[in-house]
């Protein structure tokens, strides 16, 4: 068989290879992810004994510390509804009331436990769009 055949054939090959694999990590990405719900939402069409994000806001004088526990409430964004949380797992140095969050719960009773190791804390300013100078 001609050489430059040959390597016709191999760029063929490899190209088909890197298209395959960029097909399947465009879809396992596409797939993986989950939307987050806001407080009304949970309320709204949770079931119990699975588990959704939670994005929001930390309520106001909402935040205790129990031992290792913490419990705080999660508000939407528009301050109407919230929800309880009781988390046991690391905190984020810069979690605090007011700040938004990202969690991972599940409803147990009348409140929403928090799986270990899901709090993520969001930055405050960094995407608020600025007032337009007069």
């Amino acid at each position: 068989m001609d050489p430059s055949r040959k390597r016709k054939i191999r760029l063929i090959v490899a190209l088909g290879a890197v298209v395959v694999l960029a097909t399947a990590l465009v879809y396992t990405s596409f797939t993986a992810s989950t939307e987050a719900k806001s407080p009304s939402q949970l309320l709204a069409s949770a079931q119990a004994g699975k588990a959704y994000e939670v994005t929001g806001k930390v309520a106001a004088g909402s935040w205790t510390s129990r031992g290792t526990t913490n419990v705080f409430r999660v508000r939407d964004r528009n301050g109407r509804e919230s929800v309880p949380i009781r988390y046991a797992g690391a905190v984020p140095d810069p979690f605090r009331e007011g700040r938004e969050i990202v969690v991972t719960v599940r409803k147990a009773g009348g409140t929403w436990v928090g799986e270990r190791d899901t709090l993520v804390t969001k930055c405050p300013s960094k995407f608020q769009q600025k007032a337009p100078k007069t």
